[in-house]
């Protein structure tokens, strides 16, 4: 049988055994979202080589400027927030034990994941800077392994307010992510405007909850059924406008990331623009879903999404890991274009632009050995006490190293 043959099978075999109730228009909504994050970080990232060879962090957004729409395409985390409340609250309503033993379950398949990359790489780092890595090397990939990282925290936290979410809406409908939208304006008008200068820099970390739950809401609004094609075109309309008058009136960062140098960001926390573009990608998201899902009928198209949900924390979890593989071992080569050079000329964008599926190359070879940390463990056979202290002691290690603490 041909390879082609195979594939076809595989994927014919796949469309069979998916339930007919599954929602493939959310499920691809996921799956557009979580791919977002490895092409955002490896084309909006890059590397510098100091003299002594090591790796520093830089962005080709400090030299192209341009590039900002291109993190508008990419920051996709409202729609992630987006379906992450709708599948919760479905989940939350099918559950056959208590809430807290629904709570369990959802907190341990996000820990494990983050537990076993941030393991592994406490082990990696003595090696290789045994082996001639530079500490500034590894400091560098320590920061940007444990970079995505804050995500989970974030998303177990509203995770774990999802009672309370289903309350809101049933009462409020979509209207009950509004609270938190003005919560973030408030504090951007006090942190931006006339009184910036007596606040302290402390109180942009107010944003960090409601500014991620914004979209988490309106999905868990959009699960109960209070989000229908009105709300819709309210969110897509409305966030349009505000993103427009936040970046023309207001002067708002362009870019959804950080860019090295900046005073403002629009990510780290959350800004009101983050907020504006949820809003409509969020709208968008519920006006196509019909139309998704008919596209995800397809077996070819559908089996594909149907992997990438399959591993969706290893694909957050390992994708700096995938560029890191490439880069450090680069780095003793000397300056490789678009690798280990200042992103600062076209000529990088190029060569990273051909890099990128190199990336996703070693992304699926590391994987194969991630996933099992994905995995749900086996009926029966539970982790044993001491490999997850050990596990946990080695995951603060690293976190404490990435963290410049040490």
């Amino acid at each position: 049988m041909s390879p082609t043959s195979r594939i076809g099978r595989a994927v014919e075999a796949v469309d069979r055994k998916t339930p007919a109730h599954r929602d493939r228009a959310v499920d691809g909504l996921r799956a557009l979202a979580l791919l977002a994050v490895p092409t955002g970080h490896w084309l909006l990232g890059g590397f510098t080589l100091d003299p002594e060879g090591a790796l520093h962090n830089a962005s080709p957004l400090s030299a192209f400027g341009a590039l900002a729409p291109a993190s508008w395409v990419l920051q996709m985390l409202g729609i992630f927030f987006l379906v992450g409340g709708y599948a919760s609250v479905l989940s939350f309503h099918r559950r056959t034990g208590t809430t807290a033993a629904w709570l369990t379950a959802r907190m341990v398949r996000l820990g494990r994941p983050v537990l076993g990359v941030t393991a592994v790489w406490a082990l990696a780092v003595p090696v290789l800077y045994a082996a001639g890595v530079p500490e500034a090397t590894l400091r560098t990939g320590a920061t940007l392994v444990i970079q995505p990282l804050w995500f989970v925290g974030v998303y177990a936290v509203v995770t774990a307010l999802t009672p309370y979410c289903v309350r809101a809406a049933r009462r409020l409908g979509g209207w009950a992510a509004a609270p938190l939208l003005v919560s973030v304006a408030v504090v951007d008008f006090l942190r931006y405007g006339p009184l910036a200068d007596a606040v302290p820099s402390w109180l942009s970390v107010l944003n960090v909850l409601p500014g991620w739950m914004f979209a988490y809401q309106l999905g868990v609004s959009w699960g109960e059924r209070r989000l229908g094609r009105r709300g819709a075109w309210l969110l897509l309309v409305g966030g349009g406008v505000l993103f427009a008058a936040l970046l023309l009136v207001f002067h708002y960062p362009a870019s959804m990331v950080g860019v090295p140098g900046e005073a403002r960001t629009n990510s780290h926390p959350p800004s009101l623009l983050v907020l504006a573009l949820a809003a409509a990608q969020s709208g968008a998201a519920v006006l196509l879903r019909d139309r998704l899902a008919r596209l995800l009928e397809r077996p070819a198209l559908w089996a594909p999404v149907v992997v990438v949900n399959l591993s969706a924390m290893t694909i957050l979890c390992w994708h700096q890991s995938a560029m890191l593989a490439a880069a450090v071992p680069a780095s003793f080569a000397g300056p490789v274009t678009g690798l280990t050079t200042a992103p600062d000329t076209l000529v990088w964008l190029l060569g990273r632009m051909a890099w990128m599926p190199v990336f996703a190359v070693l992304l699926v070879g590391i994987a194969r050995y991630a996933r099992r940390f994905e995995a749900p463990a086996r009926e029966g056979r539970a982790t044993p006490a001491v490999r997850k202290a050990v596990a946990g002691l080695l995951a603060a290690g690293f976190a404490v190293f990435a963290l410049g603490l040490a």
